[in-house]
Parts: structure tokens; C-alpha cells; sequence
């Protein structure tokens, strides 16, 4: 138990070499990348963009295709935004049982105009109906994540405070990552503010989580367990053997479908795989290439037995 737990900690603190410096693959992870490249090529017309990141927190390794493509983050910026506040409330800076007005009126980080959002474009719309009331932080978190909703976004970034979480992704080596605003700012958007990712950046936020870098013991458990609650699971969880646990945020908006997930296969620490996708007219399409690249990943991953350890128990 002592070498396992001294193995573990190694791992967790080694986690993914950095871009700058990631080791040339080893022969797995070589055909693994062969494999995930010929999927993509198949896949994608010439007009769409893929990016795919992975890391191993049991063995270290890590795969980067096209991993600093930047696009579009969607719904992923929620992670984020999750994690500043559970870093606030670990600081006692704020309580995730502190009630926040519900309200539909927001202002526009461009020029301050009143903007709101339309249920009928949310995946949460039973929140509208509480609009005059309250509800607690923790639960506008479960909402933002679990069902992706936009109006628990809108009411609780400004409490994340954006500044904040750009300092925080800078120290968790995730600075790819751009959280500026909420969602549904159109004045923003055609200035050209707008929330940013790439599949190396979500990797680490996810890594930072997984590995409980990011926060407490206490508020990691909580972060992971709303995760593994999300509610949209058509792409890297559909390429998984039923009841493997994941923890999954997926982000989707005209022409862009991504997730990124914590993988706990059984008897090894987990890993994190995010796929961007780009470009595809056939949303079907992107989610299923997504579970298929995400099939793939597993075998790897389950195959591959050096740093066979049990997940962290914080």
C-alpha cells in the first residue's frame, strides 16, 4: 500500500509533461496516434477542425493532436468557472450556501447594453420559472455543469469574477483557456470577446481537478461528483464500457461539439481525454467520432499496465 500510494503521488505530482517539453510518444502511444489520425481522417471533411489531448495521470504519457488549435469553448468554460468558486470558497472568500437572486438581465461586457437570455436556447429552461427568487451558489453550480444551463452561468460568473479565473488558469499551467463573459452577450460576440479553449487548455483545467491541484480534498470530491452527474453523455462517455465512471463536460454551439472528461477505468488512477470538434455539418457525425476516438483511448489506456495504481481516494 506504501509503494502504491508513494507511485500515485509521484504520478499526481509529475501529471502530463507540458507542450513545451512532452516526451516523444513510445511505441503505444505512437499507434495510438496512428489510430486516432486515421479516425479523424475518416471522419472529418476537409472544412472541419478535430483537436484531441489526453493524459495519463497513472503513467504520465500524454497526446497533443492539434492540441493548441483554439476555437470556440461553448459550455466547457462552465469548468472553470466551477472550479474559481470552489477555490473562493475554500479561501472563505464566499459560501456555496449563499442565495443568489435569479434574475434575466444581464449587461454586455462591450458596452454595458442590457441583454437577456431565451429558455427556448437553454438545455435548463425549468430555471426561468424561479426568476424573482433565489437559489444558493452550490446549487447554480450543479445546474451550470449537470444540465449546462445558461442562466446558472450568467448568474454566478461575476461572482467567479473572470479576472480571477484567468489568473487561476495561468497557474495551473492552463492559460490556453479563456473565460471573458457569460453566455448569450451578442454585443460581445461581434466584438469579438468571446470565450476561447483549446483541447491542451481544457486538458489541464480537467488534470488540475483529477488530480486535486485545483482545490481542497473536500472541494475536489464535490467538483468530480457534479461532474460524473452531467446529464449529456453522447460522446466521450458513449465510447466507454457501460458503468465505467466519467466525469464529463460537454460544450456545443453552431458548428462546434466538445467534451472533456475524467476517465476512471477500474484499478488505475484516471485519465483525461478533451475533444474539440469544428466545422462538421453533421452533428451526429462529430459526437460520434468523438465516442469512437474515446473507445480507442480506453484500450490504450486499460491496456497499458505500467503505473497500475487505484484512483486517488482525497
Amino acid at each position: 500500500m506504501r509503494r502504491e500510494a508513494a507511485a500515485l503521488a509521484l504520478a499526481l505530482l509529475s501529471a502530463c509533461a507540458p507542450a513545451s517539453r512532452a516526451a516523444a510518444p513510445g511505441a503505444g502511444l505512437a499507434a495510438l496516434e496512428a489510430e486516432l489520425r486515421t479516425m479523424i481522417r475518416a471522419a472529418a471533411a476537409d472544412s472541419a477542425r478535430v483537436s484531441v489531448a489526453f493524459c495519463d495521470l497513472a503513467t504520465g504519457d500524454s497526446l497533443l493532436l492539434d492540441a493548441h488549435l483554439r476555437m470556440h469553448a461553448a459550455s466547457t468554460m462552465k469548468v472553470p468557472v466551477m472550479l474559481e468558486l470552489f477555490r473562493r470558497a475554500d479561501r472563505g472568500e464566499l459560501s456555496l450556501d449563499d442565495s443568489v437572486a435569479v434574475r434575466n438581465a444581464f449587461a454586455s461586457i462591450a458596452d454595458g447594453s442590457a441583454y437577456s437570455l431565451t429558455p427556448a436556447e437553454d438545455s435548463d429552461s425549468a430555471l426561468y420559472l424561479r426568476v424573482g427568487g433565489r437559489a444558493t451558489v452550490r446549487e447554480l453550480v450543479d445546474r451550470m455543469i449537470t444540465r449546462s444551463s445558461n442562466l446558472a452561468t450568467n448568474l454566478v460568473i461575476d461572482l467567479a469574477e473572470p479576472r480571477r479565473i484567468a489568473a487561476t488558469l495561468r497557474e495551473l499551467g492552463a492559460a490556453d483557456m479563456h473565460v471573458l463573459r457569460g453566455v448569450e452577450d451578442i454585443p460581445a460576440y461581434r466584438a469579438g470577446m468571446n470565450n476561447t479553449t483549446t483541447a491542451y487548455g481544457f486538458m489541464k483545467v480537467l488534470e488540475a481537478v483529477a488530480s486535486g491541484r485545483g482545490a481542497s480534498p473536500a472541494a475536489t470530491r464535490e467538483m468530480v461528483a457534479i461532474l460524473q452527474r452531467q446529464a449529456f453523455r453522447e460522446m466521450i462517455p458513449a465510447g466507454l464500457p457501460p458503468g465505467t465512471p466519467v466525469a464529463n463536460k460537454t460544450g456545443w454551439i453552431t458548428g462546434i461539439d466538445h467534451d472533456g472528461a475524467i476517465v476512471y477505468p477500474p484499478g488505475r488512477a484516471p485519465y483525461v481525454l478533451v475533444v474539440l470538434t469544428r466545422g462538421f455539418t453533421d452533428r451526429a457525425a462529430a459526437r460520434r467520432l468523438a465516442a469512437d476516438l474515446s473507445r480507442a483511448v480506453y484500450r490504450h489506456a486499460t491496456a497499458a499496465r505500467r503505473g497500475n495504481i487505484s484512483p486517488p481516494r482525497w
